[in-house]
């Protein structure tokens, strides 16, 4: 249960929400066993009439009246009470989707590095479903459903104490069952969840790699991954059902036995006179309705246990510690003199050696810098450390002169635009995918234009005009409807419109056929004008004009100058540029080109 108090603790702005619900399923418990006790008067009138002639007519009218009033209310109370229980569950469900949805937000970048996303969604959705079943059973359910069982078992007490004792004595029985068969249940409900978990995540990697599975003719053995994996599931469930049924079958045999019991107490007393006509009636409503909790228990007992398994890994999640924190709507003013320095900074992974190893430099405001070495050499964990996507090991970064450990991660970002190798883009239109970049507050009607000028300056106008619905054309998953070329001219105009003094080129053109590279050039040239501009690129032709070069081999800096200073000295770089002009001329001399 330690789960389920969680809930409650965790729901403080939906406290008056609940006080209201108690009080209405308290009114609800009550009007309930008003009818019962109605009932009882008027059978009673009914028996005086026939056996003594001294029953009131007036009375049995006023009484099936009340009894009338009575059942119309205990319809109304009910019926408010799980209007209410669910509008909890729905104010329920937005809060912990809000609050897990924030947690994701301001967790590190190590974490994304470690899950599949097709999990984390997962652990969202059942999380959720979970908590909200649970807590809407308990406001319709498990609480009216124990306090009619308290009120049942006093009443029952006033008129005959072996009959409430029997009755009492099934609650603890039927729970004890129904707790070790839903403990039980849940313990093979995580190993359920967590296949499930595996089962979604790979169903959504294939999704999103649909040519790669199609390219290497993985369709079969995908399928048959997951109808394993949903094998393996059913064969848990199997095994859960048949713990279940066997406990359900003496669950209900020791209810039957008790209930023999009682019943064989209340007809023998009212046949020997000990209770009236009316107070045995009363009695077997009593008893009847006192086993509609028990026969809820089961699924009272198991919904808690969905509840406790579906929230565990909830709040696996939300107890993560955060490290960062975003405040929508604060804009500081941007870097005036935007500057980079590294200092005697050492970095490695949770699980890794050394990546960087007392790196040093400093970029200036407006240099262009490129960051050249071997794949693994540690250039694309320098953006990393930029962005703040991680905390450096050891050292110190600045930033316009502020070390990073006085400034927030916003602050860093918001002065800095990306250009990432990847197609970084959402479904949706082109105008919401360069609009994203805006960090301002303005009319749709003056960020349309903004979007429209970047689009010019990053050489995308043209081709998104010819669009059945120009910037309002919707470009796929990842971009998927667009060029690759097209993809990252969005991606440049998407930079342009955040209009960041500092800008980070992250292998820009690395995919890019010779025509889409030099249209994507022209417009990264016009993009970094006047910009601090940091460059990763492996195709040496791209960085021929930058200010600087730093060549990185195992995590360390082995030499830095300018383009024509590194070529003519021996180093990584003169060999990397050896390497492609060679490939180049036997490309050239295949062709006679050369």
């Amino acid at each position: 249960m330690k789960n389920i108090f969680k809930i409650l603790k965790i729901s403080k702005p939906l406290y008056p929400i609940i006080a209201t619900m108690v009080v209405f399923i308290f009114l609800n418990a009550i009007t309930n066993l008003i009818a019962p006790l109605l009932s009882k008067n008027i059978v009673d009138q009914v028996q005086e009439s026939v056996t003594g002639g001294n029953g009131s007519m007036q009375k049995l009218i006023l009484y099936l009246v009340l009894a009338f009033v009575a059942g119309v209310s205990s319809i109304a109370v009910s019926a408010t009470s799980d209007r209410l229980g669910d509008h909890f569950a729905g104010k329920l469900r937005k809060y912990l989707t809000e609050k897990f949805y924030h947690k994701v937000l301001t967790l590190p970048q190590e974490y994304f590095d470690t899950e599949v996303s097709g999990k984390i969604i997962n652990q969202l959705n059942r999380g959720i479903s979970s908590i909200q079943g649970f807590m809407n059973t308990a406001t319709n359910f498990i609480f009216p459903s124990l306090l009619q069982s308290i009120f049942i078992i006093i009443l029952l007490a006033v008129y005959n104490v072996p009959i409430s004792a029997f009755t009492l004595i099934l609650f603890p029985i039927y729970l004890s069952l129904s707790y070790y068969s839903s403990k039980k249940w849940g313990e093979k409900e995580l190993l359920k969840n967590k296949i499930e978990d595996k089962n979604r995540g790979r169903i959504q990697e294939v999704i999103l790699n649909m040519k790669l599975v199609k390219s290497f003719m993985g369709e079969k053995r995908e399928y048959e991954t997951v109808s394993n994996n949903l094998s393996d599931i059913n064969a848990i469930y199997a095994k859960q059902s048949d713990t279940f049924h066997i406990f359900d079958y003496v669950r209900n045999l020791s209810l039957e036995i008790i209930l023999l019991v009682i019943n064989v107490i209340i007809f023998v007393t009212a046949f020997n006179g000990g209770f009236t006509l009316g107070t045995m009636v009363l009695l077997i409503q009593l008893v009847a309705q006192a086993r509609y909790p028990l026969f809820g228990m089961s699924f009272i007992l198991g919904q808690i246990q969905m509840g406790e398994t579906g929230s565990k890994e909830y709040f696996e999640l939300i107890d993560l510690k955060s490290k960062e924190f975003f405040e929508n709507g604060k804009q500081e003013p941007k870097l005036v003199t935007p500057n980079i320095e590294f200092k005697d900074v050492s970095f490695k992974y949770a699980s890794s050696e050394m990546v960087l190893k007392d790196i040093n430099f400093k970029i200036e405001k407006h240099e262009k810098v490129a960051l050249v070495g071997h794949s693994g050499a540690g250039k694309s964990t320098i953006i990393n450390l930029i962005l703040k996507f991680y905390e450096v090991t050891k050292g110190d970064i600045l930033i316009g002169g502020k070390s990073y450990t006085d400034i927030s991660h916003d602050f860093i970002r918001q002065n800095i635009a990306l250009v990432f190798q990847e197609n970084e883009l959402f479904s949706s239109s082109i105008f919401e995918n360069v609009a994203y970049g805006y960090m301002g507050d303005i009319s749709k009607e003056e960020l349309e234009k903004k979007v429209i000028e970047a689009l010019k300056v990053a050489n995308a106008y043209d081709f998104v005009m010819k669009l059945p619905n120009g910037i309002q054309s919707e470009v796929g998953e990842r971009g998927v409807r667009l060029s690759g070329g097209q993809k990252q001219r969005i991606q440049i105009a998407r930079a342009i419109v955040k209009d960041a003094p500092i800008l980070i080129l992250d292998e820009a053109t690395s995919s890019l056929d010779a025509k889409s590279e030099y249209e994507v050039q022209e417009a990264l040239e016009k993009l970094m004008e006047g910009r601090l501009t940091i460059i990763i690129a492996h195709r040496f032709s791209t960085i021929q004009n930058v200010d600087r070069i730093i060549v990185f081999e195992d995590g360390k800096i082995q030499d830095q100058g300018s383009s024509k200073e590194l070529s003519q000295r021996e180093g990584l770089y003169s060999e990397l540029l050896k390497y492609q002009i060679e490939g180049n001329k036997k490309l050239l001399a295949k062709f006679e080109l050369y």
